[in-house]
């Protein structure tokens, strides 16, 4: 491929999205560098020590359609290590638990008529076969479920689990919301019974990092982590990035791949109406405990949550499809409460959380017992997902192009139609590699290196 004119590029962030983003600019030519506030590059993928064992600090799956991602673990020899099984999925409602992972389990499912049932499957198969996204945007998530769904299934199902996952905010977000969680699912799904089919890499994303990190390092992408970017000010001939403690330095080109409340406080020159677009992004943030287990609450991967007074927003059981041999033969399980910006939970304490989480599986699970809790560890993200609201692309989704010719973004909030896992962050950054490359091939040559005034 032609190398590109633009020789010097930092970009800004260095989670998947920096590091995918640096891999396909590098391949075309570009000299970069990535700048992670961090101790070290991976971001919401970046492992955990629980128990003594080492996983995601957040729970993360791979579908058999999650192109982009697996065709980044070929690039990074890792196929060989991707191991798949069979899950089920479970269904709190009511106080009790059911099981809805096939046809059968779905045809006895208790809490809904025969015609709600017929009108939920019709719902999820509508859904699955839209490709013109765009229009829903323009629909409240609400009003497009009831219609399809009616008025008991959205408040027994769908209700519920909106408030789960976006809490108040589910009032703002348009259809697109939720077409982009049923298209991901169904898409998990194989034929006949409708199995779901999900993946994984031994060792977890801390053994895709490693392998990413080597392959950055041999191509030669210059990588600075534990250093925080405080202002980024285009000077015409160059873009100075000023680090904290460690002086600014001179790039051709900045790349932001941060939250749009960070691209603000760090770009005091962007004009006013763009500073007002990242504003309006609205964002959910996620409190995530991981706990370790001497035994498995239930044989479900992923159980939905509806009852209020459940204090998270799902169980996810990472064990009901890695082998437990991994954790020693104990379980290991996730409990998420996604937030809005403004919740009170935010407040609350690791103790807090803990004795409250625990407390509710006491309830949930007649067979748990809180002496069985080998570890508890709490993870939190302020900006985590980016929500799809009403008119999204064209009233929020931010532009690649900045009004600072020299300054671009390429940040998970440009997924208008997503649900923020790791192929949708891989397939932006491919495209952003793609876009940025034609737009530097085009410009006029640089030539400084970092640290050059």
């Amino acid at each position: 491929m032609t190398d590109s004119p633009v020789r010097d590029v930092a970009i800004v962030g260095g989670g998947i999205l920096g590091m995918t983003l640096a891999l396909g600019l590098h391949g075309r030519g570009v000299r970069v560098t990535l700048i992670e506030a961090a101790p070290i590059t991976g971001g919401l993928t970046l492992s955990q020590t629980l128990g003594g064992f080492t996983w995601d600090r957040f729970y993360h799956v791979i579908l058999h359609s999650d192109l982009h991602l697996r065709a980044l673990l070929q690039q990074l020899g890792l196929t060989h290590l991707l191991r798949w099984g069979t899950t089920r999925t479970g269904f709190y409602i009511g106080g009790a638990l059911y099981s809805l992972s096939d046809a059968v389990d779905f045809a006895r499912f208790p809490r809904l008529s025969v015609g709600d049932k017929i009108r939920l499957a019709g719902t999820i198969l509508y859904a699955s076969r839209i490709r013109n996204w765009q229009r829903l945007e323009r629909v409240p998530v609400t009003d497009w479920l009831c219609r399809l769904s009616g008025r008991r299934t959205l408040e027994q199902v769908w209700l519920p689990l909106l408030r789960s996952k976006l809490g108040e905010n589910y009032r703002q977000a348009s259809a697109a919301f939720i077409w982009a969680i049923i298209a991901r699912m169904y898409a998990a799904r194989r034929s006949g019974l409708k199995r779901e089919m999900f993946g994984y890499v031994q060792g977890g994303y801390d053994t895709i990092l490693k392998a990413f990190r080597a392959r950055l390092d041999q191509r030669g992408v210059q990588t600075l982590c534990g250093r925080r970017v405080i202002a980024v000010r285009d000077r015409a001939d160059r873009v100075e990035v000023q680090l904290d403690g460690a002086g600014t330095h001179c790039f051709d080109r900045v790349v932001l791949t941060v939250p749009c409340g960070q691209i603000i406080a760090l770009c005091p020159d962007l004009s006013a109406a763009e500073r007002e677009r990242l504003n309006s992004v609205v964002y959910q943030g996620i409190v995530c405990p991981s706990l370790l287990l001497r035994k498995p609450l239930a044989d479900f991967y992923i159980t939905n949550i509806t009852d209020s007074w459940v204090p998270f927003t799902g169980v996810i059981e990472t064990t009901a499809l890695v082998e437990r041999a991994v954790f020693g033969g104990n379980a290991l399980v996730y409990l998420p409460r996604y937030l809005t910006q403004s919740d009170s939970f935010w407040q609350k304490t690791d103790a807090e959380i803990r004795e409250t989480f625990v407390a509710a599986l006491e309830r949930m699970y007649p067979r748990f017992d809180r002496r069985d809790v080998l570890a508890f560890q709490v993870a939190r993200v302020r900006e985590m997902l980016a929500v799809s609201t009403l008119h999204y692309s064209e009233r929020s989704r931010p532009s690649l192009r900045t009004s600072l010719p020299n300054v671009f973004v390429v940040n998970s909030a440009q997924i208008a139609n997503g649900t923020l896992n790791v192929n949708e962050t891989v397939a932006l950054a491919n495209s952003g590699a793609e876009e940025l490359g034609s737009i530097f091939r085009m410009e006029a040559p640089g030539s400084r290196a970092l640290g050059r005034p």
